[in-house]
């Protein structure tokens, strides 16, 4: 398994592309918009891009989405609860002024705990509500995508409408911080970091945070 990341567009969110190297498929975990990017990588590994797993719906984690589904075929996931967010593209582009693109059709909701096997490789759907209703985390082997749920030393914003910050904590809490200690964690912003890291620095956690 190949990761590569991609930043994107001007709130530098992270687009990661996970390569099998036998079967030269791959899937990208969020899609922001810079489609060269992600077909440079394509083309220096020779491998199709087959699957777009969204984390969340906000704008700037699926503004790629539908070129590439016109340009590589592949399929959009994404948990039913952000679907409200896909619909609302258009006018949260507007709304922040960005450059508009057309709204990316959904091929599949993804559920908590469902096993993806996609591309020859397996993701464990772990949702995490609380930055948005339908926020999740995708698991493969000892990697976490965790989206706008978990940063290095920090956790997702709430502020924005249907957030909850309660909710949020719950989510780290309950369904993150009870992995083990050495998944590494790929956030949708910012560098990587490993569970057990932020079980112990993470500052809206305090210091040896208590699992249950």
């Amino acid at each position: 398994m190949i990761i590569k990341t991609i930043k994107v567009g001007s709130l530098s969110v992270n687009n990661y592309i996970i390569i099998d190297e036998e079967t030269k498929n791959a899937v990208i975990i969020d899609a922001g918009g810079d489609y060269e990017a992600i077909k440079q990588i394509l083309e220096q590994y020779s491998v199709n891009l087959k699957f777009i797993l969204n984390t969340h719906g906000h704008f700037d984690h699926i503004s790629g989405d539908y070129e590439l589904q016109e340009k590589e075929g592949v399929q959009m996931f994404i948990h039913k609860n952000d679907e409200y967010l896909v619909e609302m593209l258009q006018s949260h582009l507007k709304m922040y002024e960005m450059p508009m693109v057309k709204t990316p059709k959904i091929n599949k909701f993804v559920q908590d705990e469902e096993t993806l096997n996609v591309a020859n490789m397996t993701f464990k759907v772990i949702h995490t509500p609380g930055h948005t209703p339908g926020g999740v985390c995708y698991l493969i082997e000892n990697v976490l995508f965790a989206g706008d749920t978990l940063f290095a030393h920090s956790v997702g914003r709430t502020d924005l409408p249907k957030g909850s910050y309660e909710q949020l904590k719950t989510s780290i809490k309950t369904k993150l911080f009870t992995l083990d200690d050495g998944i590494i964690v790929y956030p949708g912003h910012g560098r990587s970091t490993t569970i057990g890291e932020e079980k112990l620095n993470n500052p809206f956690f305090g210091a040896n945070v208590q699992v249950f």
